[in-house]
Order: structure tokens, then sequence, then C-alpha cells
């Protein structure tokens, strides 16, 4: 099995009204218990606004507020799943990003999944 990171792109602004996110929050929470079900669950989470962003730079004491890049979209949550090839990982992806509406960037770690975990 391999680790991948499934990265929710969400567009900048506000989240969208209740009666739009309720049912997404609800889809979402069905893809991570078919997540766990299926055994491919290692950690997922929801983050907060690129707005709430602290930047901090190499070689500099410097911190600065916002996210890292201006830009439309920025990453508004993330799945790390275990799969065993990157076409089962591509099937996790689609599945989320039904569930969320939004695009889904699905990529693999580096290493062996035992490098990952503590």
């Amino acid at each position: 099995m391999r680790h991948y990171l499934l990265s929710i792109q969400q567009p900048d602004g506000g989240a969208p009204p209740l009666e739009i996110l309720e049912p997404i929050m609800r889809e979402v929470a069905a893809f991570n218990e078919e997540l766990r079900a299926a055994g491919a669950w290692v950690f997922a989470g929801g983050l907060h606004d690129a707005g709430a962003a602290v930047v901090v730079r190499p070689g500099d004491s410097l911190v600065t507020d916002g996210p890292y890049v201006e830009g439309k979209e920025h990453v508004g949550g993330l799945s790390i799943i275990k799969a065993p090839d990157l076409e089962s990982a591509l099937e996790w992806g689609r599945k989320l990003a039904r569930a969320t509406t939004l695009p889904i960037e699905v990529r693999e770690f580096h290493g062996e999944p035992d490098q990952h975990l503590a």
C-alpha cells in the first residue's frame, strides 16, 4: 500500500450558505466512513480559511499573515489515504470530488508508508 494526499481545492471567499454546506458535509462524512470501512483511512481534516494562514520564510525571522501565494483557490482540507496504486487513489479522489463538489488533487507521497507514521 502507498500513501496518497487528496487535497480539496476550495475557491477563495466565505463558506457557502448552510443550506448548501450541510448536504456537502453529510456527503464528506459518508466518504470518510467509506474510507474507514475499506481500511484506506489514514488522516483527514478541514482547514481554516486561507486568510488565517501564517507564512514563515527560511533564513528570516519575518512572519507574515495570509496565504503563501495569492490565488483564486486554496487547499480547504485534505485526506491522507492508503491505496495499492494510483488508479485506486484516483477512484477515492473521484468520490471525494463528488462529495465536496470541488476539484481534488491526488498526489503520492515519496517513500514507504512506515516512514510517514510515528
